[in-house]
């Protein structure tokens, strides 16, 4: 029998400030709690005001035992890392970086014609046999991610599969699904979740009615659901929403700002090869 999965609860996300001075909405952040295992962080900065945003953003920074995942709608961010990858991340493209034992890197944000910076930054964990992997960049062009359509839906497949179309993101330790969803008025969505799988959805535009008990929610809002086999969105106005889903790991973590391991001990270690320049494996 199939469950419909219905709404856990809503997180309006709050603004913090990160980088160099960077204005973001937060959604979910890293605790010990875990709850939202594998997922640890979902952050949406949008900048329209010149007054708004960064004038430097994310300076040279660490990372160990995560993923980083950075989706843009408009404007562009540069990157630049240790592992001497460099480019510019800009609409419709993604960045799935592996930071595993550790990785140093910048994302600098930029404003597009428009004026606007508009995007996300997700954060998947790694398990705990992964997280000393040697660092991996993945690079996405918007033109090779997939959108499958119909009735009125619009799907942009960056990881896992929809409709027996796959995204280009694979080989990932969380089994992730993780798209864009664009639904016009007066139309319906549904997907299969492996039961089990975490959930989330996270509606920056719009408004719809979602789960088992199409429960209404507007923009801007996350929407963490319960178990069962299958979402269910409808929407009478038009809805635009990320799609966030992937098995937990079950492990205890740690985190300590831009480390996530298992246990105080390794975020120790990390500060300590931080500190004496042994950060970077060869």
């Amino acid at each position: 029998m199939t469950i419909s999965r219905t709404i856990s609860h809503l997180i309006e996300p709050q603004h913090t400030i990160e980088g160099a001075g960077v204005l973001l909405r937060r959604s979910i952040a890293p605790r010990v709690s875990n709850e939202y295992d594998p997922f640890l962080l979902f952050d949406h900065f949008a900048f329209n005001k010149p007054i708004e945003g960064p004038p430097v953003g994310f300076p040279l920074h660490p990372h160990r035992g995560i993923e980083t995942v950075t989706y843009m709608l408009e404007g562009s961010v540069n990157h630049r890392d240790s592992l001497g990858n460099a480019g510019l991340i800009g609409p419709g493209d993604v960045q799935w970086m592996t930071s595993g034992r550790g990785i140093m890197h910048e994302e600098m944000p930029r404003r597009g014609a428009s004026g606007i910076i508009n995007g996300f930054q997700l954060w998947v964990n790694l398990p705990a046999a992964q997280k000393m992997i040697a660092p991996r960049y993945q690079e996405v062009n918007a033109a090779t991610i997939p959108t499958v359509t119909h009735n009125g839906v619009a799907v942009r497949l960056v990881a896992g599969g929809f409709d027996g179309t796959l995204g280009p993101v694979t080989e990932i330790a969380a089994s992730p699904l993780y798209m864009e969803v664009n639904l016009s008025p007066a139309s319906s969505f549904n997907i299969s979740i492996p039961r089990g799988h975490t959930a989330l959805a996270y509606l920056f535009e719009g408004s719809g009615r979602f789960g088992a008990n199409r429960d209404e929610v507007e923009s801007v809002m996350m929407v963490v659901f319960d178990d069962g086999d299958q979402i269910e969105v409808e929407s009478e106005n038009g809805a635009r929403f990320m799609l966030i889903a992937g098995a937990p790991f079950g492990e205890p973590i740690a985190p300590y700002g831009p480390f996530v391991m298992n246990t105080p001990q390794e975020i120790q270690q990390a500060l300590m090869e931080l500190r004496s320049g042994t950060f970077i494996k060869p």
